[in-house]
C-alpha cells in the first residue's frame, strides 16, 4: 500500500463517517464510501481496508435496530448469499482493479434500473417487518438477489445497494429495513473475513489504517440514528436508489 497523503486520509475519514451514517439511516449511501475508498486506494486493497470498518458500523447498527430484524427473510437469503460469496472469491483470485470497478459499477446501475421499473409498474406489498416469500416468485427473487448480493459484497463490499433494493422491492418499512439489514451484514461481513485474509486483502498494514479510521464510524452512526426518524418513507426510498446510481456511476467513471 502506497503512502497516503493528509488529504487522502481526510477523504477516507469522511467516507468512514458516512459508513456509520449509512448503517443507521440510509443503507444505499454506503456506495459513496465504497467509491471513495476505491478512488483513494487500489480497488482490490480498498476492499480489505473497508471491511473491518463496515463490521464496526454493523455492530453499531445491530445495537440500535436488533429488535426489528425479519429472520424468515434472512434465513431465505443466506444459502444464496453463501454461493455468491464463493463465486466472488473465485472472481477476486484473477480480477484486477479495472475489472472490479467496472463489474460492480455496472451491477449497481442495473439493479437500480430494475427496481425503478418495478416500482413504476405498481406498488408491492408493504409490511412493517417483512414480506411474504413463500411463493415461487418470492423464493426466486430472494435467491437471485441473495446470490448477487453475496457476489458483490465479496468482490467490493458492494452488497449494500443490492440488498437495499431487494428489501425495498419486498415492501419493508424503515425500521424493518434497517433491522434486517443490520443483522444481515453483521453476519455476512464477519463471515467474509477468512476469505479476505486468504486473498491477502486484509493484513497488518490494512488493519493499522483501519485503527486510524474506525473511530470516525461512531459519530456517523450517531448522526444517522438522530436523522432516521425525520426521513419520510418516499424520501427514504428515493435516497437509497439515488445513492445506488451515484455509486455505480462513480465506479464506472473512476
Amino acid at each position: 500500500m502506497d503512502t497516503i497523503t493528509l488529504w487522502q486520509l481526510a477523504a477516507l475519514a469522511a467516507a468512514s463517517t458516512l459508513v456509520g451514517f449509512s448503517k443507521t439511516a440510509v443503507s444505499g449511501a454506503n456506495t459513496i464510501s465504497l467509491a471513495v475508498f476505491a478512488a483513494v486506494l487500489p480497488a482490490r486493497e480498498s476492499t480489505g481496508v473497508l471491511l473491518p470498518i463496515l463490521i464496526a458500523g454493523d455492530i453499531l447498527a445491530v445495537l440500535v435496530y436488533r429488535r426489528h430484524a425479519d429472520w424468515p427473510t434472512l434465513l431465505r437469503l443466506f444459502p444464496a448469499v453463501a454461493a455468491g460469496v464463493v463465486a466472488g472469491t473465485v472472481f477476486m483470485m484473477w480480477a484486477d482493479d479495472d475489472a472490479v470497478r467496472t463489474s460492480i459499477g455496472a451491477i449497481l446501475l442495473l439493479m437500480a434500473g430494475v427496481t425503478v421499473l418495478r416500482r413504476r409498474a405498481g406498488p408491492g406489498p408493504v409490511a412493517e417487518e417483512g414480506a411474504d416469500g413463500s411463493s415461487r416468485g418470492g423464493r426466486l427473487k430472494a435467491r437471485s438477489y441473495g446470490a448477487l448480493g453475496g457476489f458483490t459484497t465479496m468482490v467490493a463490499n458492494a452488497g449494500g445497494p443490492v440488498m437495499s433494493l431487494y428489501l425495498l422491492s419486498a415492501g419493508f418499512r424503515k425500521l424493518g429495513f434497517l433491522g434486517t439489514s443490520a443483522w444481515f451484514f453483521l453476519i455476512v461481513n464477519t463471515s467474509k473475513v477468512p476469505f479476505s485474509v486468504g486473498l491477502g486483502l486484509i493484513d497488518a498494514q490494512s488493519l493499522l489504517l483501519d485503527a486510524a479510521l474506525v473511530l470516525f464510524v461512531v459519530p456517523g452512526a450517531y448522526l444517522g440514528r438522530a436523522c432516521v426518524g425525520r426521513i419520510n418513507q418516499k424520501l427514504f426510498d428515493r435516497i437509497v436508489i439515488g445513492a445506488t446510481v451515484l455509486g455505480g456511476l462513480q465506479l464506472l467513471l473512476s
